[in-house]
C-alpha cells in the first residue's frame, strides 16, 4: 500500500513564499507517513486573474522553482507532484503552459502533464495567455507497485481525459486544481471528483487551492467513490489516505465497467 497526501493552500505572487509553503507542507505530509504528496495547480504562482503576470513569472522545468521542489522531495524522501507555470522558449513569449510535474524521492522528474482543456468558462479566459498542452499518451509513474497518472483542474469536466489515464494503467489519478469559487462550483467539484473515480474504478486524489483563490475541498476518493480523506475549507493543511492496486482490482471484479464498455476515446479532429 502507498500513503497519498493532498496538500491545500493558497499560493500567491511571491514565488519564494510559495517555495516555503511547498517545503513546509511536504515535510508535514512526510512526517505523517506520506509516500506521495500532491499540491495544487499553479503552486508556483497565482494572481487574481490569469493574465500577463503568469507569463512573466513562468520558468522552464529546469528552473529554480522546480529545483527547490526537487530538493524538498529528496529531503523528505517522497514523490512530490505540483503545478507550475512553464515558460515558452524565447524572450518575447506571450503565453505559458500549465504543467503538472512529478518528482521522485531522488528529486528527478519522472512524469509531467500539460493541461489540455483551457478554462474559458465562468467568465474567465485562460487562452489569452495559456497554450493548451499537446494530446499525447498519458505519462505515469509507479510507487511500490501503484501506478499514478496526472490531470489538471478544468480537465475534470471532460471524462474522456480521465478515461485515457485509466487506460494507461493508472490506479490513482492525481488531480491538481485551482477550482475557482462560483455558483455551485463546490458541488460540481465534489460530484465530478467522485464520478471520475466511480466510472473509471480508480482512486482520485484531488488537491485544490484554498480560499480566496480556490474552492478548497481537497480529497482522496476510492474506486467505489467513497471519500477516504478530505480537507473542507482549511487554508493550510494536509490530509492523506492509503491506496493499493489490490483495492482497484477488487472493485473492478465487482464493477467491471471498463472491460464491459463498447466505446473507445479518440482525439477530436480540428477543422
Amino acid at each position: 500500500m502507498v500513503q497519498v497526501a493532498v496538500a491545500q493552500f493558497a499560493p500567491g505572487q511571491d514565488k519564494a513564499e510559495n517555495q516555503r509553503s511547498v517545503a513546509e507542507l511536504t515535510a508535514r505530509a512526510a512526517s505523517e507517513g506520506a509516500d506521495v504528496v500532491l499540491l495544487p495547480e499553479y503552486t508556483m504562482f497565482t494572481a487574481s486573474r490569469t493574465d500577463h503576470r503568469y507569463v512573466a513569472a513562468a520558468e522552464p522545468l529546469d528552473g529554480p522553482f522546480v529545483a527547490a521542489a526537487a530538493d524538498a522531495a529528496r529531503r523528505e524522501g517522497v514523490h512530490l507532484v505540483l503545478g507550475v507555470n512553464e515558460a515558452e522558449d524565447g524572450a518575447d513569449a506571450t503565453h505559458f503552459t500549465n504543467t503538472l510535474v512529478a518528482l521522485s524521492p531522488e528529486g528527478k522528474r519522472v512524469a509531467h502533464y500539460r493541461k489540455i482543456h483551457l478554462y474559458d468558462a465562468f467568465g474567465a479566459r485562460e487562452s489569452d495567455v495559456l497554450r493548451p498542452g499537446p494530446i499525447e499518451e498519458p505519462e505515469t509513474f509507479t510507487a511500490d507497485g501503484v501506478v499514478f497518472g496526472l490531470q489538471t483542474c478544468y480537465d475534470l469536466r471532460f471524462p474522456e481525459v480521465t478515461r485515457r489515464v485509466a487506460d494507461a494503467g493508472a490506479h490513482v489519478l492525481l488531480l491538481a486544481a485551482q477550482w475557482v469559487p462560483g455558483p455551485l462550483k463546490e458541488e460540481h467539484w465534489r460530484t465530478l471528483v467522485r464520478a471520475r473515480a466511480i466510472e473509471n474504478t480508480v482512486y482520485v486524489a484531488a488537491s485544490g487551492q484554498a480560499a480566496p483563490t480556490g474552492a478548497g475541498n481537497s480529497m482522496v476518493v476510492d474506486p467505489m467513490g467513497t471519500p477516504l480523506a478530505a480537507l473542507g475549507e482549511q487554508t493550510f493543511a494536509v490530509t492523506s489516505a492509503r491506496v493499493s492496486a489490490a483495492r482497484v482490482e477488487e472493485v473492478r471484479n465487482i464493477n467491471p465497467a471498463l472491460s464491459l464498455r463498447r466505446f473507445s476515446v479518440s482525439a477530436r479532429v480540428e477543422s
